[in-house]
């Protein structure tokens, strides 16, 4: 294997993320891959280490890669098993790959799953862990036919919310969960948001229950641009958890 340049690493299979660290280390010069919980470790033979620089064993100056591979694996059936595909990016179309999804195991990173093609239907939230039936994300079904990965927000959170459509009425800004929003806000209802920093999900109920809608930063002007059939919103969190 040729070596490797510091920097930024690209890979046929996934998505990965820039390069984490490097450091020189002496091994048996043999190119080897493992992984482990999304960290992948990377041993890169140099060819051209200069004699003295070897040991009698042979051994040569090796670069060790660290970097990260987000992924999430769906099984057609429960408790994983049946037929699976892994995936490690934004899939708008999984039809072709599975034909139902019964269990779910993530890796690495922040997912939403879609119940149907191009990001459309239901959604639902998930982070690295297991997931052996459809009740373990919420689900009302085994469809599943698209997925996002959440990009990372190390950042600080602010979101504010309208009382009317086009940013009219009642404002408030928040930075921080809301499990009840009708306590806050004193409305039921959301008409339209701007998201200022951070990723969020909509609640239709209180206490993070019910249908979810995923707001990356941008305006929303009305109910519709985050997907909902109405402005019912119970509660929001941020999408915090680090990977």
């Amino acid at each position: 294997m040729p070596p490797l340049n510091a920097g930024s690493l690209s890979c046929v299979s996934g998505h990965v993320v820039p390069l984490i660290t490097v450091m020189n280390m002496r091994l048996h010069p043999y190119g080897s891959v493992w992984s482990s919980g999304g960290t992948r470790l990377l041993h890169v033979c140099h060819t051209d280490v200069p004699r003295e620089h070897t040991d009698t064993d042979n051994s040569a100056l090796i670069a060790i890669i660290f970097y990260t591979i987000f992924q999430i694996i769906f099984f057609e059936d429960r408790n994983f098993q049946g037929r699976s595909h892994e995936n490690s990016n934004d899939c708008s179309e999984l039809n072709s790959y599975l034909s139902r999804c019964n269990s779910i195991r993530v890796e690495n990173g922040n997912w939403m799953i879609y119940e149907r093609p191009n990001y459309t239907g239901q959604q639902y939230f998930v982070k690295r862990g297991e997931y052996p039936d459809c009740q373990h994300w919420s689900g009302l079904s085994d469809s599943i036919r698209s997925c996002r990965l959440i990009p990372q927000h190390r950042g600080s959170f602010r979101i504010r919310i309208y009382e009317r459509e086009d940013f009219r009425g009642q404002m408030m800004e928040f930075t921080e969960d809301c499990p009840h929003v009708n306590e806050e806000f004193n409305y039921h209802d959301i008409h339209s948001c701007n998201v200022l920093e951070g990723h969020w999900i909509f609640f239709e109920q209180p206490n993070y229950r019910g249908r979810q809608f995923y707001l990356k930063s941008g305006e929303y002007r009305r109910f519709t641009d985050w997907g909902a059939m109405n402005a019912r919103v119970g509660s929001f969190r941020r999408i915090s958890d680090l990977y």
